[in-house]
């Protein structure tokens, strides 16, 4: 690498927060060491890395962490050279913060609630509205942000393609396990197209995890929870 730079990248294979610093370490052509962290056992480098939080994805450049997944994918199109992630331009940087952050607060809680937080059919079915909704919101502002063009960031992939890329494994297992589909192409052919493109570039290839193997990895959740909630003394 150069400039002798050394990375090591802290992580869960199913995280998408873990899966979009991988995109962005991707699209730069970056080399880097993957650790797959136990978070029912974490290690001493992650406690002592991200201290606050405790939480993956860290990302260590030369000894020194740097923590949470949007603020990583910004220090990697900062410090690094290669295709831009952020706009030069402040307004534009701002919109695209805001609809990355808006992907992380309505889009995963949906998804996370159809298929872990809700506890009854009612609470699953919001989960569903929520879902919908959040995605009609990012059809419009596709069409705002990429300006015809083929992604958020318009010609080239963003912050928030990056963002909402690293969930689509995770919302094509909500898919499979409720049954419902979520991105059509009557309701939403913007964001249907937009994934399409998306999945077929090289970033998201290498670093996408199987459905497959997200499916199972959430059934074994689900039983896990379960299995805890059956376990646990009655109030």
């Amino acid at each position: 690498m150069a400039g002798g730079d050394e990375l090591k990248l802290l992580g869960t294979w199913a995280s998408p927060f873990a899966i979009r610093v991988k995109f962005a370490l991707a699209l730069k052509g970056l080399s880097y060491e993957y650790a797959e962290e136990d978070l029912a056992s974490k290690s001493d480098l992650l406690l002592s890395s991200n201290p606050v939080h405790k939480k993956i994805p860290v990302l260590i450049h030369n000894g020194v962490p740097v923590c949470e997944s949007n603020v990583i994918v910004e220090y990697i199109d900062e410090a690094f050279a290669g295709p831009s992630i952020l706009s030069a331009d402040p307004y534009e940087r701002a919109i695209a913060r805001f609809w990355a952050a808006y992907v992380d607060d309505k889009l995963l809680a949906s998804w996370v609630t159809i298929l872990f937080r809700g506890k009854t059919e009612e609470e699953k079915s919001d989960g569903k509205k929520a879902l919908f909704v959040a995605l009609e919101t990012l059809e419009e502002a596709l069409a705002k942000c990429s300006d015809g063009q083929g992604f958020f960031g318009g010609d080239n992939i963003g912050l928030v393609d990056l963002a909402l890329g690293s969930q689509l494994s995770w919302l094509k297992t909500a898919e499979v396990m409720s049954g419902e589909k979520f991105i059509r192409s009557d309701k939403t052919p913007l964001l249907a197209a937009w994934m399409e493109r998306f999945s077929k570039l090289d970033v998201a290839k290498a670093a996408l995890p199987d459905v497959d193997r997200v499916v199972e990895f959430a059934k074994m959740r689900q039983a896990r929870m379960a299995a805890a909630a059956a376990a646990a003394p009655n109030n």
